[in-house]
């Protein structure tokens, strides 16, 4: 894949290749992240950071890695600040907003629009979650804290089993995060979810097609060789009404006592956040948060590496970022990561 210039709008766009290159470099950014170097490789370009559905991980982090890389960022948050609101077009947003950035990433409720955004866009645009349909940075950086994690255990991608849980029929991460995992061998996926919250048949074709074993229940046994376990929000914003999505809140929860009893003692849990702590739902209990298998939050901060990888990539600055390397001079308590 040649990244320069290039839009990131779908996980189909990637094989094995560019998702390798994407990692190395995301590995190469770990020292800015941690605040022992700084870099300036972008100073002066601009980031228009347009989230039109609420956002916290996913807006702050694309945010923090543009300024990581020296570059500054301009944000617009929610439909109801922007001229969208007035009836402007997708496509004349895109040409304004195009000409006062370098780059754009974008999130939007309606699947498709970050494409259709993209169309009018005379910069690159990166996909930050568009309806139920893709999040493409947060499956790479899915994929690369399931790589970091398996590693540490001594395994690989190739032959594990990820065990997927809870709301598989809206959760947009765990679709293309399926869809980057079939470019792997004979995983095995076993997918937990009420019937009607089932993943789309549109994923599962692509996990058949690539020969992988899939195992569909809405019963949590069976998984208790898993090597990931994998926790989905229950996506309250694409039901029609709360009470609707009610009907399955709480379903599917993890706390200490249900990972004893039926997950093997190093299997790792992610997470794509925010989860639902209420007590109605708790689908991760704070019980677990001791638990070193608990990956959320360094799931959380993978994704800086990531962003700032694609942003490198995007502009064509990858290869310069070790020359515009300067010292930090506040004390830091980041970290040194995996």
């Amino acid at each position: 894949m040649n990244f320069t210039g290039s839009n990131i709008l779908s996980v189909d766009q990637f094989d094995i290749d560019s998702i390798q290159t994407i990692f190395a470099i995301a590995d190469r950014m770990q020292p800015y992240a941690r605040r022992q170097k700084r870099t300036k490789v972008l100073d002066g370009a601009i980031l228009g950071n347009l989230f039109f559905e609420p956002s916290t991980r996913t807006r702050v982090s694309f945010g923090t890695a543009f300024n990581l890389l020296g570059g500054e960022v301009r944000e617009t948050t929610g439909m109801e600040s922007s001229a969208l609101a007035k009836g402007e077009s997708l496509y004349d947003t895109a040409r304004v907003l195009s000409s006062y950035s370098d780059v754009i990433a974008m999130r939007h409720p309606k699947s498709g629009a970050v494409a259709e955004f993209a169309e009018g866009s005379r910069v690159p645009v990166i996909n930050g979650g568009d309806g139920a349909n893709e999040h493409p940075t947060q499956a790479l950086l899915d994929l690369y804290t399931i790589k970091k994690e398996l590693a540490y255990h001594g395994h690989g991608v190739d032959g594990m089993h990820i065990c997927m849980m809870g709301d598989l029929k809206f959760g947009r991460t765990v679709h293309s995060l399926s869809r980057l995992l079939a470019m792997y061998k004979d995983i095995r996926f076993t997918l937990i979810s009420p019937r009607e919250l089932a993943m789309p048949d549109s994923v599962l074709d692509v996990l058949a097609n690539a020969g992988h074993h899939v195992t569909i229940t809405d019963q949590v046994s069976g998984s208790s060789d898993a090597d990931i376990v994998y926790q989905t929000r229950i996506q309250q914003e694409r039901f029609t009404t709360p009470q609707e999505a009610d009907l399955y809140r709480g379903k599917f929860r993890l706390n200490s006592e249900i990972y004893t009893k039926h997950y093997k003692p190093n299997t790792v849990i992610m997470h794509p956040l925010p989860r639902d702590s209420r007590a109605e739902a708790n689908e991760l209990d704070n019980d677990l948060n001791q638990n070193p298998n608990l990956a959320i939050f360094r799931q959380a901060d993978n994704g800086v590496l990531i962003r700032m990888a694609l942003f490198a990539l995007t502009l064509g600055v990858a290869e310069q970022v070790e020359k515009y390397e300067c010292d930090v001079n506040w004390y830091s308590s980041k970290p040194s990561g995996y």
